[in-house]
């Protein structure tokens, strides 16, 4: 979890793959409506984002229903998201870093919806979890995946 720009896909993908789980990305749970927002550096509403949350709950009960270990990137920005979402064996990892850092990240990506507008939003709406590990994100992706391994202490 963390604002857009901290690195969730490729810290996700990298997990995922590591771990030999699945990979989903909660942006592909988001309506078209949504989208559209974001692409115009329209925030969303809570009100936006509850189809969005239901989305994903049901896709992270069905998944622990099967068994199946599933890598999830989402922002998760509020503690009352975070709740909505989590199941018994949720577990989730922020990656935390400064706001100019991932400025400067999402200035230099091209072809994705979010942008330093929303950015700025993310920040103020972020409520900092008490109860995730929490992973600085000024260290190389790998070392990343790494260090969240260890510290969920599972094994690729």
């Amino acid at each position: 979890m963390g604002v857009t720009g901290a690195g969730k896909t490729t810290i996700g993908r990298l997990l995922a793959a590591k771990l030999g789980w699945q990979f989903a990305d909660a942006d592909d749970f988001h309506s078209a409506e949504n989208v559209a927002k974001m692409r115009t550096g329209t925030p969303l509403t809570d009100a936006d984002r509850a189809p969005w949350l239901e989305r994903l709950h049901s896709a992270i009960a069905r998944w622990t229903a099967q068994h199946i270990n599933v890598v999830i990137a989402c922002s998760g920005l509020k503690r009352q998201y975070r709740d909505q979402l989590r199941t018994e064996d949720t577990r989730f990892v922020y990656l935390k870093g400064a706001y100019e850092l991932i400025a400067a990240r999402l200035h230099d990506r091209h072809g994705h919806f979010a942008t330093e507008s929303i950015l700025r939003c993310q920040f103020a709406d972020l409520e900092e979890p008490d109860d995730a590990i929490v992973v600085t994100i000024d260290n190389p992706p790998e070392a990343i995946v790494s260090e969240i391994v260890s510290r969920l202490q599972l094994a690729p």
